[in-house]
């Protein structure tokens, strides 16, 4: 027998008694056990720890026993869906006093049609998935803090606007990318949309518009969209909306409609969540947190652990000194990876030697640190010049008298703290690499 027909009747009895779908995981754990594999190796594949799974099995195993009426395990699984569905096929006999109504429905349903003339009530039926700009990535480390506080969010609390923030490379896409493998059965529409790929707010409500609702004339509202089905809506590099050369306050003229419809998105009800990824947390959203539980932010930080494995896997020298590197990069994956190629490149892979260079050397990294520079106001330009040449960090009650206004002063702090280039301590505090741009540019004379 096939996976695909065990998976689907699987699908079909949970749907019947419990009202969901297996979860991803769920059928990960499944397809795994039915073609005899370990549990370290669906870890591998699913890309979470072994102990994640066999407490995921376990749930597992327990509720397939209590809607079998058998006492499921792992190594008797496969036999007892295949004798259930072949006790259904043939003889309609029951497998467990608990589902003896429920499987025999499951073969008397009416399928879902493939003719294109099939109603638009079949049709809206079909759960529909669009990853098209979605990057893609060889391997991804997990990140399961993150993972769990975002399921959280989403599954359990039903959040409708969720924020992930931070620097670009920190780990923001990749993350979104394994959260959509882990909850995707638990709904019926996602989509990945790209900022950078609609040049106005019109353009983009369209196309999720049209990808919700495919056969609706007239085309509903984004709203009513969300409504009608349980949506997963993912929109990367959300900071290109908002304006660049001034303070994270405003968005693009092509975008003015976006603090209307976050408030919309968060304040009226609908079944659907929506995940911004950005480099800089727009204003609107923060006050729209304080409002409402069902909007939240999640700022992405390096993970040490993480930032090793990448050194370990690039096979980096010097392991001792790996932790020092890492710091120093704030344990960004990108940003380690553009180094490690440096060290490979510069030092023969000598960790030590990089470490040991007059100064820290950017190199590839620069271009990237520019595109977040460019989109800075003249005030927190001038801010990142002065703290760049502050030994020990400053509080904010020591800004010089001529340096800026005192409300353009905290303008620019609350701005470069929502665009991740500050942190949220009392110090006014730069990155090593940061702070290492900054100086570059005033060494050449730049601080446009």
């Amino acid at each position: 027998m096939e996976i695909q027909e065990a998976l689907q009747w699987t699908d079909r009895l949970l749907l019947k008694t419990t009202g969901k779908y297996l979860d991803s995981l769920q059928r990960a754990i499944l397809e795994g056990a039915w073609q005899g594999k370990g549990y370290k190796d669906i870890a591998d594949e699913y890309h979470c720890t072994s102990d994640h799974v066999r407490k995921s099995a376990s749930d597992l195993w327990k509720l397939l026993s209590e809607l079998l009426g058998e006492d499921v395990k792992k190594k008797n699984v496969r036999s007892l869906i295949e004798n259930g569905i072949f006790s259904y096929h043939n003889d309609g006999v029951h497998i467990g006093n608990h589902i003896n109504n429920v499987c025999s429905e499951l073969y008397n349903e009416p399928k879902i049609s493939t003719n294109p003339s099939s109603s638009s009530s079949e049709s809206d039926t079909i759960p529909r998935q669009d990853l098209s700009q979605a990057p893609e990535y060889d391997r991804l480390h997990p990140r399961h803090d993150e993972l769990t506080t975002l399921k959280q969010w989403i599954v359990s609390e039903h959040s409708r606007i969720i924020t992930l923030t931070g620097l670009s490379g920190i780990g923001k896409t990749a993350l979104a990318r394994q959260l959509v493998e882990q909850i995707k059965d638990h709904f019926d529409r996602l989509l990945w949309c790209s900022q950078r790929k609609f040049p106005n707010l019109e353009t983009l409500q369209n196309h999720i518009s049209q990808f919700v609702a495919t056969t609706a004339t007239p085309q509903p509202s984004l709203l009513e969209s969300l409504r009608t089905h349980r949506c997963f809506i993912i929109l990367d590099d959300f900071q290109h909306s908002l304006t660049s050369g001034h303070f994270v306050e405003s968005y693009r003229r092509d975008y003015q409609g976006y603090s209307q419809l976050i408030r919309e998105l968060g304040t009226f009800s609908h079944q659907s969540c929506v995940l911004l990824l950005t480099w800089e947390h727009p204003p609107d959203i923060a006050a729209l947190e304080t409002e409402t539980h069902h909007c939240k932010t999640l700022p992405v930080q390096g993970v040490p652990q993480l930032a090793s494995q990448i050194l370990r896997d690039r096979q980096l020298q010097d392991p001792k000194q790996w932790p020092e590197l890492s710091q120093l990069f704030n344990h960004n994956p990108l940003w380690l990876n553009i180094t490690a190629s440096t060290i490979h490149e510069l030092f023969n892979g000598s960790v030590q030697q990089f470490l040991s260079y007059p100064s820290l050397f950017l190199g590839d990294l620069e271009p990237i640190l520019n595109r977040h520079y460019q989109r800075l106001s003249d005030s927190e330009k001038t801010l990142l010049h002065w703290l760049a040449q502050q030994n020990p960090p400053v509080t904010i009650n020591q800004k010089p008298p001529n340096l800026l206004s005192n409300r353009e002063f905290l303008k620019a702090v609350q701005s470069l703290k929502r665009r991740s280039l500050l942190d949220s301590s009392s110090h006014l505090t730069l990155q090593p690499v940061i702070r290492q741009y900054i100086r570059n540019l005033a060494e050449c004379g730049d601080s446009n």
